[in-house]
């Protein structure tokens, strides 16, 4: 656990100091938007599935208040907006 954060802490401060992936503060007001858009379909289209969601919600919530930066917090909605494509 402690080898793949370390990992992906990496990777994150190399993509941050790249600048290469910088997101912007209405890129992730869209991709917020986006999110509540596909978790609410989702949901409507699989009810059973609610409890799933709520966990995966929670999940990716706590990554996005620990963000440090613009990016993070990007990648914590990408990775929740795949979870309901």
């Amino acid at each position: 656990m402690k080898k793949t954060l370390l990992i992906v802490s990496t990777l994150g401060l190399l993509t941050i100091s790249s600048g290469a992936f910088a997101c912007t503060q209405e890129e992730m007001t869209k991709k917020a938007t986006d999110v509540q858009a596909a978790m609410t379909a989702y949901i409507q289209k699989n009810p059973d599935k609610a409890q799933e969601v709520s966990a995966k919600t929670q999940q990716v919530t706590a990554k996005l208040q620990g963000a440090t930066s613009l990016d993070q917090a990007c990648k914590a909605y990408d990775e929740l907006l795949s979870a309901f494509q």
